[in-house]
């Protein structure tokens, strides 16, 4: 089935007011717009700069294209709830992303040493977001307003959307979802199910319902009704484990003259799929079965991206204690027109004008820049990019309107 384009959406009734030069950070900006509240208010880990290569500008901003006053909260001060209550309550949904980068990759070197820098802060300053920024700024949303509905978005939470190991702590963790008690997480590009869910929240529907938007992750108690569950086992095989080489190991004789014999061992051997993805489900091994077995959380890794094809996947499904996390199959990739739609919107393509004459490194270097895809084939296990926005990818050809 063809997902609506999102350009064909009806606009929510505020579209009325037309984009604003900056989406406003603050009340005095809403009251220049003519707004009594915001219907959405994104919380983010970077500096607000009004530029396509900044996930809170598009998510903003294509929001706005559907008709909703979206607000931003940047850089909070996360130590009580009062930032986070600067623009009132929104009347759908808080969504919380920790900004372009994973916090903790953000704050720490690969040593575990603490930066002292932060290329999306004016002038370079660090400490400006929290570890684990998903987690905490969730926490204090809720502390401000305890009803409003809670969307994580951006590549923190899309990474973390499954049981993780965590560098820092050197252990699995559970879903972010279920450690930052939200009600709908959203990986990769979220343009879609984002949509989605504000233009169903803006007609009464509620959170509990949305279970099966692709893109999203959901804790329930048990699998929808009408779903046959697949054990990922039947996928992937978990094996044993590798004995690493001594890598200062010496050769005692040359073996180069030796023929190599062939492999003994069986070639793995993927048969093509023939399944039903849309009602269909792999259960992986359970949090608490995988967090002390790398062997297991190898095999629900490959699973993960054996099932990241938008056109046949299958929803995912690992039980957290008594909860179930859910992770529906990937949305399908925007199509070229979507892309041209998404980054022709009115950005303002500079920061905001509260940094005054304030240096931001990440917008200095891509100012000048132009989008033209998302996504990637390649797959390589050195790079986030597969595993956030798919091994499919979109493409934009105008990009720009000047």
């Amino acid at each position: 089935m063809t997902p609506t384009a999102i350009y064909d959406y009806t606009p929510y009734w505020a579209a009325c007011f037309g984009p604003a030069p900056f989406l406003p950070t603050s009340r005095e900006e809403m009251d220049i717009l003519g707004w009594d509240s915001c219907d959405i208010i994104i919380v983010t880990g970077d500096a607000y700069v009004d530029h396509p290569s900044f996930g809170m500008a598009v998510i903003g901003r294509t929001l706005e294209a559907q008709g909703f006053r979206v607000g931003i909260i940047s850089q909070p001060n996360w130590h009580s709830k009062e930032d986070f209550m600067a623009l009132g309550e929104p009347n759908l949904f808080f969504g919380v992303t920790a900004g372009n980068m994973d916090s903790m990759i953000n704050r720490y070197t690969a040593d575990r040493k603490l930066r002292h820098d932060d290329a999306y802060t004016p002038n370079n300053e660090g400490g400006k977001r929290p570890d684990r920024a998903v987690l905490v700024y969730s926490q204090r949303c809720r502390e401000a307003y305890k009803q409003t509905p809670i969307v994580l978005g951006g590549i923190e939470a899309s990474l973390r959307r499954l049981a993780h190991y965590d560098y820092w702590s050197d252990k699995v963790r559970r879903s972010v979802l279920c450690d930052a008690k939200a009600d709908i997480l959203l990986f990769g590009n979220a343009e879609r199910a984002l949509i989605e869910v504000a233009h169903r929240l803006s007609r009464g529907d509620a959170l509990t319902n949305m279970t099966r938007i692709a893109g999203t992750a959901v804790m329930m108690k048990s699998p929808p009704e009408g779903m046959a569950e697949v054990d990922s086992t039947r996928i992937d095989k978990p094996g044993k484990a590798m004995t690493m080489p001594n890598p200062y190991a010496t050769e005692t004789q040359c073996e180069t003259s030796k023929k190599a014999e062939p492999d003994a061992a069986k070639p793995i051997s993927i048969r093509p799929s023939r399944h039903d993805a849309k009602n269909t489900f792999v259960r992986l091994p359970s949090f608490e079965k995988l967090k002390n077995d790398r062997i297991l959380y190898a095999h629900a890794s490959r699973v993960m991206h054996l099932e990241a094809n938008p056109y046949s996947a299958r929803a995912l499904a690992q039980q957290h204690g008594d909860q179930l996390l859910w992770i529906n199959p990937p949305p399908v990739p925007l199509t070229t027109e979507e892309m041209d739609y998404v980054f022709g919107l009115p950005y303002a393509r500079v920061p905001h004008p509260q940094y005054g004459q304030a240096k931001i490194p990440a917008y200095d270097m891509i100012k000048t820049s132009v989008n033209i895809m998302r996504g990637c084939f390649g797959g390589c296990s050195f790079c986030s990019i597969t595993e956030h926005e798919g091994p499919d990818y979109s493409k934009s050809l105008t990009s720009v309107d000047h």
